[in-house]
């Protein structure tokens, strides 16, 4: 299947990260003639959008006027309490801790509120997916419902060896869709360029994806890692990466949550400089051994 995920606040197709470090470059061009993406970027901007689109929106992809300016308070109010935490105002996690809404994950650890990155303009996405056009992920193969019940089963559990932990929670990876999506913190990434050569690292677990853009094939099929094997081209202004090799371990959701793809899985991505302080990044998955459908993108 192919699913396109994005996160953007000015575009339908593409992931809009605002540049924190802003550049004055009009031509968008390195010194050796790429296009220049080269920066530190965040998706913060599309905290709080659903990975999946809410049923009651169906094929509706942005929000109305009054819905934006509705998700434009809660991003202020989210704003003001993780700048001004107090007593009654404290880290979300423990606030779940003290109603007993626990689960065995990292994430339930009580990080203090001011820990918490927000978004500094509201989104008018209705959801991160926006393809398939009702915004859902698609039905599961049958070995995909396999992946997900066995998932399922090991994170309700008390570990008992360092394997019934996961990947995110032993700090190992977040793969690269989960290292995209903005969670609680650490939604920041750093691209820089040489001739020949793109290399993104992500500030959460520090993966560094070092993408060559030279022409050359991918590694063989044996050679596997969480990340996978990434090779990169340019299309006009648009840096395309297509990564395979995945050793099937990693899915696609936040933190690399999810039901894990299978090791066919490939992932094409594509980043567009488009102002100053705007990259539009779009993502596509093909996993026809864990999706049932197949959708153009």
């Amino acid at each position: 299947m192919n699913i396109r995920i994005i996160v953007s606040s000015a575009m339908a197709i593409g992931l809009c990260v605002p540049l924190l470090a802003q550049r004055k470059d009009a031509a968008f061009k390195t010194t050796w003639g790429d296009p220049d993406l080269q920066g530190t970027w965040t998706s913060d901007d599309t905290w709080g959008v659903p990975m999946e689109r809410p049923a009651q929106f169906g094929t509706r992809a942005h929000l109305t006027e009054d819905e934006l300016q509705d998700r434009a308070k809660k991003v202020e109010a989210s704003k003001q309490r993780i700048e001004h935490p107090n007593d009654s105002n404290h880290s979300p996690a423990l606030a779940q801790l003290e109603k007993g809404q626990t689960n065995r994950s990292v994430d339930v650890a009580p990080v203090p509120g001011q820990f918490g990155e927000y978004a500094r303009r509201a989104s008018n996405q209705t959801s991160q997916i926006v393809f398939p056009e009702n915004g859902r992920m698609p039905a599961l193969t049958e070995e995909g419902k396999k992946k997900q019940a066995a998932a399922q089963a090991n994170r309700g559990k008390t570990p008992e060896t360092w394997t019934d932990w996961s990947i995110y929670d032993r700090c190992i990876s977040r793969g690269v869709a989960g290292s995209i999506i903005p969670v609680i913190y650490g939604n920041g990434l750093e691209i820089v360029q040489t001739p020949g050569y793109v290399a993104i690292r992500y500030e959460m677990v520090h993966d560094t994806r070092i993408i060559p853009t030279d022409g050359r094939a991918h590694l063989p099929k044996s050679v596997t890692s969480y990340m996978g094997d990434a090779v990169g081209h340019w299309e006009g202004n648009t840096l395309v990466v297509e990564t395979t090799n995945f050793n099937g371990k990693m899915g696609i959701g936040p933190n690399g949550g999810g039901v894990p793809t299978s090791p066919d899985a490939k992932l094409t991505e594509r980043f567009t400089r488009v102002s100053n302080n705007t990259v539009n990044y779009e993502l596509t998955v093909e996993d026809p051994k864990t999706w049932t459908s197949t959708v153009s993108s």
